[in-house]
């Protein structure tokens, strides 16, 4: 793991401003070979953030992917100012490569208020003291199954531990029902404003969500290879948080059909307060053998 993994990823998030309304951001070198979806979106809130009065926060986004994006090729952000209202804005970003609009968001923003409050329940599960970190859990595979140990192992970010309540390998071997549940945080403690919290968040909410539309179907997906692309991705932001202290990732998917499965996640701090929200569609489409 870098010692530096976690201002690496401040500094991919950071993006050059080329005119008012205009930014351009570098890629991660993902080893699946496409643009990482959460580094776009996360990359496009920056963007939106930008023209953003300083006494508001991000309390919702909606972002579609519309073309896979290539590694070698730096991203252009223009940012639409839909509206600046009395207590809440609204900004559109269109990420572009090569000239071609290959992701667009919008995102709303809104000053602090105080009101009515209530949320779910944390899951009452393991905490992330009795759990071993995901490499850990995959250590006995580099023997056993190189090539799975290095495809699993990929998963896992150098940026941010996860700790999954239950091992990666039994879920992916058979079908199981379509939760999971993973605490992380980053592997650095940095100091960190609000707005870089909310785009870090953005950008690990990506991690193993469509994956767990997969799981009641690997006994069938494990046959052949099959393609992930996320579709679309939503993301509310409810309390504050730290992204340095353990966070719990609860995913579950409700559906999948016509080659696209569905998924929801809830993020609790460590406390059982609800800071996130999540929902995404993505392609789980299966190669003819």
């Amino acid at each position: 793991m870098s010692n530096n993994a976690t201002q690496n990823l401040i500094d991919l998030l950071t993006l050059d401003q080329l005119d008012e309304n205009v930014f351009m951001g570098q890629n991660f070198k993902a080893p699946w070979g496409r643009v990482f979806g959460g580094q776009v979106l996360a990359q496009s809130l920056y963007a939106a953030y930008q023209s953003v009065p300083s006494d508001r926060l991000a309390h919702s986004l909606h972002g579609y992917f519309i073309l896979g994006g290539d590694l070698e090729a730096p991203i252009t952000y223009e940012v639409d100012k839909i509206r600046d209202g009395g207590s809440f804005t609204t900004r559109r970003v269109v990420a572009l490569q090569k000239g071609k609009p290959i992701f667009n968001m919008s995102a709303s923003f809104q000053t602090v208020e105080q009101g009515v409050e209530h949320q779910s329940l944390m899951p009452d599960l393991a905490k992330p003291d009795q759990l071993k970190t995901g490499l850990q859990q995959i250590k006995k595979l580099l023997w056993i199954a190189p090539k799975i140990h290095k495809k699993i192992k990929q998963s896992f970010p150098d940026e941010f531990i996860f700790k999954p309540v239950k091992k990666v390998t039994k879920l992916l071997r058979k079908n199981n029902p379509p939760y999971f549940h993973m605490w992380l945080k980053t592997s650095q403690e940095l100091k960190l404003t609000p707005r870089m919290q909310h785009l870090m968040l953005a950008y690990v909410s990506d991690y193993s969500l469509l994956l767990t539309s997969s799981f009641p179907h690997r006994a069938q997906l494990n046959k052949t290879p099959t393609f992930y692309a996320s579709i679309d991705h939503a993301l509310w932001f409810h309390r504050d948080f730290n992204i340095n202290d353990w966070l719990l990732y609860a995913m579950d998917s409700p559906s999948a059909s016509n080659s696209r499965g569905f998924s929801r996640g809830s993020i609790f701090d460590k406390n059982g307060r609800l800071v996130a929200s999540v929902a995404q569609e993505g392609l789980i489409r299966q190669k003819e053998g």
